[in-house]
């Protein structure tokens, strides 16, 4: 190996600023991350002073360093929460189904990008997440919060060959493969650490990951470990691979091999029969096994011009407690391309399976860390925070429409129904006793809900985002039955502003 003395005078110059610039980082980290709340006033300034980039530290002799600062506040209300069901579930617990409440986050870092002589680029991130919660939220949670890790990584990238990159990581980090079906979110906000619909926490406490891309072809290998909430880790690790194609003309095709390595987390599975409380099995998620396949078709010509499909589908297995479960979904969009506000209207179906209370397996699917918001893979918009994907299924519309190009409306309806009766269709808290005396789980009727969701978006600047919505989510006889008459509707609305640099 060289020596210093006899490197180039450029290289010695280039590994100077570079350990300048640890340095830098070391004594001035805590001050960058604070001094980035000063940059919200950017926001308003004009378009002149926001095109220097406040949030470029340093850039000299190969080595960029840049902040970064995310905020946001978001003001909720619900009536009549989960349709009140607590009253007849848990009558005791006096949980008050009507409730406002107020949580923001902000989200400070700082990464850098170091170019090698060798034509790879060193790079890596640094962020934090606070969040709080002011008031009580939809889980009977509040006045509370926490500061935690999110992103704290190092990676190097670079090229093999004509076509052939690789890019290597190791540390916290986001990480979203697939349409976010299996492996999307890798943290847990709300309850103890506060900004439950926010989720501001996004990347895994751990993340090794390897990516290897020839031309369109991008291979993807992992191992993950959740950052969970410390009152319900399940020292979940996970790892396994992705293989994709991306065809330049904006189609895809994809396979994702999931291993749960170890875990504490337990499954549910219903009572012989359906009669009786569910089995909870401690630690029956270790050694799962998930693969599922994912595409979507590029752009048509002629009688299908305008139109998209997608298609995902999942099996999952465990031999060691007799798991067989499998979810899937289809979608077929339209794009009105030629009348005004360019509506688009997209129908879906989604379905994840349930545990047959008439076999001695397990049907059930455990969705993992799926990407749970209203335009992935969440199962109805209040529903949602209800059902979890597994043993539901649900047929669903969504009409978007663009008056201009800073505004969206977007209106979603869901028809949700479960797919096994008298099996547990989040985990098991409905377990309750019937008029006959039978402690019961699950539903006795398949319909559960219907839902409604009206969103609106507006781009106030390439920083400032609002949103705000209203739903409502009206109760099928399946949550009739469990209340013993007719629930009233689940209602809700909210409205936030989120500031991005």
């Amino acid at each position: 190996m060289a020596s210093k003395s006899s490197l180039p005078a450029r290289a010695q110059s280039r590994d100077d600023a570079a350990r300048r610039a640890v340095v830098f980082v070391q004594k001035h980290m805590t001050r960058i991350c604070a001094g980035t709340l000063i940059l919200a006033h950017v926001a308003v300034l004009p378009a002149q002073a926001q095109e220097r980039d406040p949030m470029l530290l340093y850039e000299q002799d190969g080595l960029t360093l840049r902040g970064h600062l995310q905020f946001g506040v978001n003001a909720v209300a619900e009536r009549n929460l989960f349709w009140d069901l607590a009253a007849t579930t848990n009558p005791g617990s006096g949980f008050d189904p009507d409730t406002n409440w107020l949580e923001g986050y902000i989200k400070p870092g700082i990464s850098f990008e170091y170019q090698l002589d060798t034509g790879a680029v060193f790079y890596g991130k640094f962020s934090a997440v606070s969040s709080y919660t002011w008031g009580t939220d939809a889980f009977d949670t509040g006045d509370t919060g926490a500061t935690t890790l999110e992103e704290a990584y190092l990676a190097i990238r670079g090229d093999l060959g004509p076509d052939l990159s690789y890019d290597l990581s190791l540390g916290p980090r986001e990480l979203t493969l697939g349409t976010g079906m299996l492996i999307a979110n890798g943290a847990t906000s709300g309850f103890e650490r506060g900004a439950l619909k926010f989720g501001p926490r996004k990347a895994w406490e751990m993340a090794v990951i390897g990516r290897l891309s020839f031309g369109d072809i991008t291979g993807t290998a992992f191992y993950l470990d959740p950052n969970e909430l410390p009152s319900t880790d399940g020292n979940n690790e996970l790892a396994g691979f992705d293989l994709r194609y991306d065809d330049p003309r904006g189609g895809y095709l994809g396979a994702t091999f999931v291993n749960v390595l170890e875990s504490d987390s337990p499954y549910p599975q219903a009572a012989p029969g359906g009669v009786g409380a569910p089995t909870v099995t401690p630690g029956a998620r270790d050694g799962t096994n998930t693969v599922s396949v994912y595409a979507k078709t590029n752009p048509f010509a002629g009688a299908l011009e305008n139109w998209v499909f997608t298609a995902d589908f999942a099996r999952q297995w465990n031999d060691r407690i007799d798991l067989d479960a499998w979810a899937g979904r289809v979608t077929a969009g339209y794009t009105f391309a030629n009348v005004p506000w360019s509506p688009n209207l997209t129908l879906g179906y989604q379905t994840f399976s349930g545990d047959d209370p008439n076999t001695t397996a397990l049907e059930r699917f455990d969705p993992l860390y799926y990407q749970g918001s209203p335009s992935a893979w969440a199962t109805g918009s209040k529903s949602a925070s209800t059902f979890i994907n597994s043993n539901v299924n649900a047929l669903t519309l969504a009409l978007r429409v663009q008056p201009t190009r800073q505004d969206t409306w977007t209106l979603r309806y869901a028809h949700i129904r479960a797919n096994e009766l008298n099996s547990p269709v989040q985990f098991g808290q409905a377990t309750r006793v019937d008029l006959n005396g039978n402690v019961v789980s699950g539903v006795t009727d398949a319909h559960l809900a219907d839902d409604l969701f009206l969103e609106y978006s507006r781009i106030i600047n390439r920083n400032t985002f609002l949103t705000a919505g209203v739903s409502v989510s009206f109760p099928g006889d399946g949550i009739d039955n469990v209340v013993g008459g007719s629930a009233d509707p689940w209602t809700g609305g909210f409205v936030n502003v989120v500031i991005n640099f």
